[in-house]
């Protein structure tokens, strides 16, 4: 059970938790749950650490924001002692969580957990603090934001858990944000691959890293919403959404509690910003220039265009990187302007992309189409283009986001259906 900042943000907040947890240890099962800091508290203290300095060492900013997670495992660990249950927390170093050491970004390598196993086979529920580990060198690391997701996933694959569910704001997966559309509708099940298109767009719901590693040790992670009434149904009841292997959900389909959707979601991302390096030589190694050094500094490139060169053997080049690595990765290709050879280096932060995403498009024609159909209808502008085998995205003016969600969630006939009265 994996629990976001949301649902532990104070102690009226765990209390809540603490009863969903002890259900599930009441129902006879061995729990271990993994915890997030509470809601805020990680900004918080990468405040603190950009106070004291601009330039702050990695490996020290994990020891400040890995605390947000440990104060959390604590009190839930205090607070299901009060209500009669036997647990213990157990932190990143203990049990331990071997990660890969790139700090702030850590991946994990090895869990090695006999006696947490052992103390969970006791009765005992182990409370986990997400989103940290250590190093080789014995040095606490962190997986970046939301990395509590893929703790959870590795811990249930570690401990071969009968499934991993992640509570969060929201009751389950929807066709595209709620918030934006309000006729979206929730999913009962999605592929995992659906769902790392899904998260790598921009949906929030479960991040990237955890949805592959559920992906390639086969755990069965489920979304589902942590506010919810003490009479509530049991989670084994599955009232959220599965996110299952190919295989279970043609076995849902097959049963009739599925149907084959040609899109399964919108997803959107206005952290994206976009680079154009304009005359840049055409010629072999030139783009190799360009990226490496990205590469190399951690910065995550997506869309790749560039354009056909032209008689002066030049080309323009033109790619996106996260928002909050923009400034780094202009700072970068300004210091090697003269390896790479570009005239201008041009940015703009005010996009964001646009994401439809369905396994049904790998055997339907025409789903590129009517997006860029239905768009066009509306007036919106299409900078860049990007596709993968179930996946079409777009990249559009900021301000036009939410009219562009609307429209396709409807264009592709998303838009859940009112219940006659």
């Amino acid at each position: 059970m994996k629990f976001g900042g949301t649902s532990m943000a104070g102690t009226e907040r765990i209390r809540r938790v603490a009863n969903i947890v002890r259900k599930q240890a009441a129902g006879g099962n061995e729990v271990a749950v993994v915890v997030s800091a509470m809601a805020g508290e990680t900004d918080r203290l990468v405040n603190f650490c950009r106070e004291a300095n601009a330039l702050y060492d990695p490996a020290e900013y994990d020891v400040v924001v890995s605390s947000g997670e440990q104060v959390t495992s604590g009190l839930l660990a205090l607070t299901l002692q009060s209500l009669g249950c036997k647990a213990r927390s157990w932190l990143g170093w203990q049990m331990p969580v071997k990660t890969i050491e790139a700090h702030s970004k850590a991946r994990v390598e090895t869990i090695d957990a006999p006696e947490m196993n052992a103390s969970m086979a006791d009765g005992e529920i182990a409370v986990i603090p997400g989103f940290q580990g250590v190093s080789e060198e014995g040095r606490i690391t962190t997986m970046g934001r939301g990395g509590s997701d893929t703790s959870a996933v590795a811990i249930a694959a570690a401990v071969k858990a009968d499934r991993c569910d992640i509570y969060t704001d929201v009751d389950g997966v929807y066709t595209t944000d709620p918030r934006i559309v309000a006729k979206a509708r929730k999913l009962k099940a999605v592929t995992y691959e659906e769902m790392l298109e899904l998260a790598s767009v921009g949906a929030k719901v479960l991040q990237t890293r955890s949805v592959g590693l559920a992906m390639k040790e086969g755990v069965r992670l489920q979304v589902l919403s942590s506010f919810v009434g003490d009479d509530a149904i049991s989670a084994d009841e599955l009232p959220g959404t599965l996110i299952v292997s190919d295989e279970e959900m043609d076995e849902l389909v097959e049963k009739g509690l599925m149907e084959r959707q040609l899109v399964t979601g919108i997803a959107h991302d206005k952290n994206e910003a976009k680079i154009i390096l304009t005359r840049v030589p055409d010629k072999p190694g030139a783009v190799a220039h360009i990226f490496e050094p990205l590469a190399d500094a951690s910065i995550n490139v997506d869309m790749i265009i560039q354009n056909v060169g032209r008689d002066k053997g030049e080309t323009d080049v033109t790619f996106t990187v996260p928002q909050a690595d923009l400034a780094r990765a202009q700072a970068l290709l300004e210091d090697r302007s003269d390896d790479i050879g570009y005239n201008r280096i041009i940015t703009d932060s005010h996009i964001a992309k646009i994401s439809v995403v369905g396994v049904g498009m790998k055997s339907h024609a025409g789903v590129a189409s009517t997006m860029f159909r239905a768009l066009s209808d509306r007036g919106i502008n299409i900078q860049a283009i990007s596709t993968s085998e179930i996946k079409v995205s777009v990249l559009i003016d900021e301000d036009e986001t939410e009219l562009a969600v609307r429209v396709l969630h409807t264009a592709y006939g998303l838009d859940a259906v009112d219940e006659p009265a």
